[in-house]
């Protein structure tokens, strides 16, 4: 695909500093830019790129002035936002990737489904009994969709992803490869002779509107009840997220982090890389958990906790800095002792 300046600007609202009809047919970051690749600079980080990219096109704030001479041949696109516009770049370009609405060879689809318009259905793909598909969703190869599920439209979900009998994924949520939404919750009791008997998880899973599920990430179904993912959540590759957890309206995880059964997230919270929240607690909205954080206790609105075991990140940093002087503490309290020994010697 082909796309010259004075399109690119047209997309994005810019104004453009060199030649309007040069064209690009691919994307680069700015390090690594070559002859036809369109690039971005935000961050002035990454000033001291463009003074040498080969890069075709470069979009950068309207505030950008050269310090250097820029390459010959390179042209600029002036915007408001470089980031934000070169994200818009990206999205178009990955909606002229979608597949053509199709159904592919050996899917299957029960005569009980329900099924809307437009939709791409990849081969091996399965469809369950009065499972509702909406328009214009894209399911990749080998997705298996359990009975009653319900899909929103504009939803993609991409090869090898399994969805439990009843769950409801909402409009443009998109779920990677090899996830897992709706297995059983982790419930077992012991019974009088010391054995694990299972308790049957009847509920579902729920994913509100616009919800990314990242890569081999599971979500459980409820025991009872819904696990609810609330609009606009983010959740990485590689997460769990236990029975009846409820995460919040436009709240995100970042890879390996684990949410144990019925604790409550709120809005707008962030979770760090390997964060672990034990179960039944109440995270408060807009609260922040640095990576490998171990939460055991709730968490009010508006928090910033680290450490494990979790505690407010201006103490940690304290207690932090007071470990790592302790050896040297600990130098000189035996060089106390034995001076106190020598000047209490008999």
């Amino acid at each position: 695909m082909k796309f010259s300046a004075e399109q690119i600007a047209g997309i994005i609202n810019g104004t453009i500093q060199g030649d309007p009809g040069v064209e690009i047919t691919a994307l680069a970051k700015i390090e690594e830019g070559k002859p036809g690749a369109l690039s971005f600079l935000a961050n002035p980080k990454y000033e001291e790129h463009i003074y040498k990219t080969e890069s075709s096109i470069c979009i950068v704030n309207k505030t950008f002035e050269p310090s250097n001479a820029l390459p010959e041949g390179l042209t600029l696109i002036r915007v408001e936002d470089a980031y934000s516009c070169f994200a818009k770049l990206l999205e178009f370009y990955d909606t002229l990737s979608k597949e053509e609405p199709r159904i592919e060879p050996n899917a299957f689809i029960d005569e009980t489904a329900t099924v809307g318009e437009g939709i791409y259905l990849g081969a091996s793909s399965y469809i369950g009994k009065n499972a509702k598909i909406g328009n214009n969703v894209a399911i990749y190869p080998n997705v298996t969709i359990g009975s009653n599920v319900v899909i929103g439209d504009n939803t993609t979900i991409y090869p090898s992803v399994t969805i439990y009998r009843d769950c409801i994924i909402g409009e443009h949520c998109n779920i990677h490869a090899g996830a897992v939404i709706g297995a059983d919750g982790f419930g077992f009791a012991p019974n009088e002779k010391g054995e694990f008997q299972k308790i049957p998880q009847i509920g579902n899973v729920i994913l509100e509107d616009y919800v990314d599920v990242g890569a081999n990430t599971t979500v459980d179904r409820a025991t009872m009840g819904s696990t609810v993912i609330r609009k606009g959540a983010k959740l990485d590759n590689l997460c769990q997220v236990g029975h009846n957890v409820e995460f919040g309206m436009n709240s995100a995880m970042a890879a390996q982090t684990g949410i144990a059964g019925s604790t409550k997230v709120g809005k707008n919270v962030l979770l760090g890389g390997q964060v672990g929240l034990a179960g039944h607690l109440k995270i408060g909205d807009r609260v922040m958990i640095a990576a490998q954080s171990g939460v055991g206790s709730d968490i009010a609105p508006d928090s910033k906790f680290m450490g494990s075991p979790a505690f407010e990140s201006d103490e940690y940093k304290k207690s932090y800095l007071g470990i790592r002087r302790l050896p040297r503490i600990l130098d000189r309290l035996k060089a106390l002792e034995d001076k106190i020994k020598e000047l209490t010697k008999d």
